[in-house]
């Protein structure tokens, strides 16, 4: 059986574009996605970005289940720390109640934010130094073995959404394997720790009433195209847009701008941050995959489509698909 892959929808919102476009092209792609055979796709929690419009990701998780039927959806991730644990059980509890058998919900401790925005979402610094006992709160809420005493998530409870834990370094890799959850690493932007988290999660795990084994899901992205030339297009395109992005402090860069950064030390750490990405057609996209998962030893793979163009992105979930045989 071919490896499982799934989708990190980034839900970008292109130049021009408003965020009722971003929701139409994850309904599309999620619509798409389902008919062509993906296991998930996931939609992350971000904080006062322009480009992003999964801020409210419970939410666009919702619009997206009504407008599907079997595809699995889910966060990758809601950053526990800005949150009580029982408002995402309660959230989660809700969708899965809604959708029955369909909900993931994936943790991270990371802000998802900028410094002011930590204040404006009454997070502090010291607010990740309790995802661990934050994390085993919000099991018990979904389990029905609270450990709050006479509280009770409603709906949430006796639901047993499904925890994943998501990463970039160790610390994320020793919890999951602690807590016995599956793991899943954030390679797609970075990548600097990824062998050496998953030896660590599949060397320190302990089975759990949720999982038996370790479960690794690793991300790359994934530019695919008709013909090589244009997928290497989209691909310089997608890096000339992170430096504005990442680097223009709300200014945007010329093409011809943003390259000369890429060749500087900031750019380098832009573009290593790309450092797992296929791009070409669907042969030279299946044969790097087939590598990146060699290389990983991942149960499940997740991608992210990051062509710039909106039909070369959708298009690359079906040339993937289809190389892949899903």
């Amino acid at each position: 059986m071919a490896l499982p892959l799934s989708i990190l929808d980034l839900a970008h919102i292109g130049e021009g574009e408003t965020a009722a476009d971003s929701f139409a092209a994850s309904v599309a792609l999620a619509q798409r996605a389902e008919e062509l055979g993906y296991k998930r796709i996931w939609y992350a929690e971000h904080h006062n970005m322009d480009s992003i419009a999964s801020s409210a990701t419970s939410v666009l998780i919702a619009h997206v289940a009504a407008h599907t039927r079997t595809i699995r959806l889910g966060a990758g991730g809601v950053m526990l720390p800005n949150h009580s644990p029982l408002t995402i059980a309660e959230q989660f509890g809700t969708l899965e109640t809604l959708h029955p058998g369909r909900i993931d919900l994936g943790l991270g401790r990371a802000p998802g934010s900028d410094q002011q925005t930590m204040r404006a979402l009454r997070r502090t610094p010291s607010s990740a130094d309790s995802f661990p006992q934050d994390v085993l709160e919000l099991q018990g809420y979904l389990t029905g073995e609270t450990r709050i005493p006479g509280v009770h998530a409603t709906p949430g409870r006796g639901t047993n959404v499904p925890l994943y834990i998501l990463g970039s370094s160790l610390f994320g890799a020793q919890l999951a394997a602690a807590l016995g959850l599956p793991y899943a690493f954030a390679s797609h932007f970075a990548p600097a720790a990824l062998e050496e988290a998953i030896a660590l999660y599949r060397r320190e795990f302990k089975p759990s009433a949720q999982l038996d084994k370790p479960y690794v899901i690793a991300a790359l992205n994934v530019i695919a195209a008709d013909t090589g030339e244009e997928a290497q297009e989209q691909f310089l395109a997608s890096k000339r847009l992170r430096v504005s992005r990442f680097l223009g402090r709300g200014r945007t860069f010329t093409p011809e701008e943003a390259d000369v950064i890429l060749d500087s030390p900031a750019g380098q750490q832009i573009v290593q941050m790309m450092k797992y990405t296929a791009v070409g057609d669907s042969a030279e996209v299946k044969a790097y995959v087939e590598r990146f998962a060699e290389h990983t030893g991942a149960d499940e793979l997740i991608v992210a489509f990051s062509a710039v163009d909106r039909k070369v992105w959708l298009r690359s979930a079906e040339l993937l698909a289809a190389a892949w045989g899903l």
